[in-house]
């Protein structure tokens, strides 16, 4: 049976999650809340946005570094050798540095400023689509590169991600859509979940809302003919 993708989310259903406590256990527990000094999150991802500073850096941002790389790797995402070495010394490299200067470091998804780098053959666009024809990579793996470099305007996205959400036709429009709701309440109950788990300044809103998902979804998620979040 074809599967029916969605074309918006479910912000009900999502924000119901967000205010459940195991939400909030779940994020404590990825993101090692509470460990002393030296120990290790459970979860590697949970260091994804934080290692070397984070992808984000001022003196970093606009190109990708060997701890882009190792960040991926905490993601369960290996990047193939060469795309590697051509994304850190080679024209690769060069090419995606140019469209990371046309994309802001502090614009969020749902500023007005977003609709430009995320449309169809801007920047952001552009430059997922670059990586994600190179050998070896992939839609999942260009997205990661992305969420490292612009962590506000890029969300983590995976497999399992997907599948609890039904598919979305286009994920960064519709996540971008559900974050500017009128009422604000999508964007709060993010907040406030991020503030009762007590995780990180730079864990984003929309790393909140993946790893809230990802966490609930996993444990049963087949890889087909899944029913999605609920």
């Amino acid at each position: 049976m074809r599967r029916v993708r969605r074309h918006d989310l479910d912000v009900a259903e999502l924000t119901k999650l967000l205010l459940e406590d195991q939400t909030c256990q779940d994020l404590r527990l990825y993101f090692g809340v509470g460990l002393e000094t030296g120990q290790l999150p459970p979860y590697a991802g949970g260091r994804f946005e934080l290692l070397d500073g984070g992808g984000d850096r001022a003196d970093v941002r606009d190109r990708f570094t060997a701890s882009d790389i190792v960040a991926l790797r905490l993601l369960s995402i290996e990047l193939p050798a060469r795309v590697a070495l051509d994304l850190l010394e080679g024209a690769l490299g060069e090419d995606a540095t140019g469209f990371l200067e046309q994309i802001s470091p502090s614009v969020n998804l749902w500023d007005a400023d977003a609709e430009q780098p995320i449309k169809k053959r801007g920047p952001a666009d552009s430059l997922w689509r670059l990586l994600e024809k190179q050998d070896g990579a992939g839609w999942v793996t260009a997205g990661k590169l992305l969420a490292r470099k612009r962590p506000s305007l890029i969300p983590v996205y995976d497999n399992v991600v997907r599948c609890a959400l039904g598919w979305p036709v286009n994920f960064w429009t519709a996540l971008r859509d559900a974050l500017r709701q009128e009422d604000g309440s999508f964007q709060a109950a993010l907040r406030d979940l991020k503030e009762r788990s007590e995780l990180p300044r730079q864990v984003t809103s929309l790393r909140v809302l993946d790893v809230a998902v990802w966490m609930r979804h996993r444990p049963v998620h087949t890889g087909h003919h899944c029913s999605g979040l609920g």
